[in-house]
């Protein structure tokens, strides 16, 4: 890796691009420390250093590098684009119209990106208001009783919505920017910047609060975890696939052979945040209805909440495995590559073309799966395990969401830079 960025740095064109991503990336954290309008920085500041902030939002603070709870402009982080993009994902396999736009090619693609943006916007807003009515009533970091806010009236309620979901804005420009002319995916390069800005620190507080034997042997397993992490992200089974020649005009096309690349992961660290927001939703219900005292708040306060106990872990890792399967199947179909196949003469080995085929691709996807739900799951509740053992908190820096972005977001960034390398000191039989 070290000597992949070497080897661009030395190239004109590709430091040019990586420089401009760096450039990009100071600017967006400096607006992750850049207070919004009317907030109260000392009191703000005195609350998380008082409060354990590994609550109902811990999962979007996590994705804001830390913002949310500091109230900055860049709160919200890009959480409100991750949600539109898995919804809009979900809705080209349920609406016949963005199907279609789908297999538009290019230009399809094109508009719903632009849908894209729209609903990130308006879940930003829906986000902003919410989280400044928490802020406002003081129930954003629960424990506190210090004013969050200058002042609690309406129109300093309004400009924080506006602020955060401009924000919100800014962000989405800053990641199409490093897409069209840096290095990598602009989202995802700004997805693992929020989420290591807080790794350091909060590496650095286990050694603080547990002594520096507990971070060494936090050190090393992390190092195993992130060996473990690459090479079953690197992990995929390849099926291969024979075309057969076919006469078009004068010319011969075909008799070519490849494959199709099926990775025990195919569904990413979108399961984990799935599993996530689904466990928010009863923690959710509860927080806004404290004051009724039933069974089912004190049985969601206890058992749903904070996750040391057995049951959010069992609950947690089984919805990790479900959501694992309904996403891959979702964004894998085997009918349609299967008639992709059949339409340009490509067949697997010992394998019938059409329906036969398709049995074929379900069968292997449908086992491929279950060791990557598992390692989902077994990755996810490292921090949940953590906080029993050493009673660290949920935000452990090694494993969980944050892990898996990094070692996802530094992989692929990796490759593209070598790809370009590539490219440009290509060294095969001609040389």
């Amino acid at each position: 890796m070290l000597t992949a960025f070497a080897n661009a740095f030395r190239t004109p064109d590709l430091r040019r691009k990586l420089l401009f991503v760096l450039m990009i990336i100071v600017v967006f954290r400096a607006g992750s420390q850049i207070p919004a309008p009317g907030v109260d920085v000392g009191n703000v500041q005195s609350c998380i250093s008082d409060v354990d902030n590994t609550g109902l939002y811990s999962l979007i603070n996590l994705f804001s590098g830390g913002a949310l709870l500091q109230l900055t402009i860049f709160a919200l982080g890009i959480m409100p684009y991750i949600t539109a993009s898995i919804i809009l994902q979900l809705l080209v396999v349920v609406i016949p119209r963005l199907e279609a736009l789908k297999k538009e090619g290019q230009s399809g693609q094109t508009k719903i990106t632009q849908y894209t943006r729209y609903l990130t916007l308006g879940l930003a807003l829906l986000q902003a208001t919410g989280i400044v009515a928490l802020a406002r009533s003081g129930n954003l970091l629960q424990g506190c009783d210090k004013s969050l806010l200058h002042d609690n009236g309406t129109q300093t309620f309004l400009v924080m919505v506006i602020t955060m979901t401009a924000g919100t804005a800014v962000i989405m420009w800053l990641g199409e920017l490093i897409t069209e002319r840096g290095v990598g995916n602009g989202m995802s390069i700004m997805i693992f910047t929020q989420v290591i800005a807080t790794f350091p620190t909060t590496l650095w507080a286990v050694g603080q609060d547990k002594g520096w034997w507990i971070f060494s042997m936090v050190l090393a397993i992390g190092l195993v975890i992130v060996a473990a992490v690459i090479f079953i992200e690197q992990a995929q089974r390849r099926i291969p696939v024979q075309y057969a020649r076919r006469m078009v005009g004068r010319k011969m096309f075909g008799g070519s052979s490849t494959y199709i690349p099926l990775k025990v992961n195919q569904a990413g660290v979108i399961p984990v945040i799935f599993a996530s927001s689904l466990l928010y939703l009863p923690a959710m219900a509860a927080q806004f209805n404290q004051t009724n005292n039933s069974a089912w708040v004190r049985f969601i306060n206890n058992y749903l909440v904070r996750g040391n106990h057995p049951l959010y872990m069992l609950t947690f890792f089984l919805l990790i495995v479900f959501f694992t399967y309904f996403y891959v199947s979702i964004t894998f179909n085997p009918q349609e590559v299967a008639d992709n196949m059949k339409k340009y003469g490509g067949f697997i080995p010992g394998i019938r073309a059409g329906k036969p085929t398709e049995d074929y691709l379900s069968y292997v996807l449908s086992r491929i799966t279950l060791p990557g739900s598992l390692y989902l799951g077994l990755i996810a509740l490292i921090p949940l395990i953590a906080l029993v053992l050493v009673n660290a908190n949920q935000n452990f820096p090694f494993g969980g969401t944050s892990i898996l972005i990094m070692v996802g977001v530094a992989l692929d960034t990796v490759k593209q830079i070598e790809s370009q390398l590539q490219q440009r000191n290509y060294e095969g039989f001609l040389r």
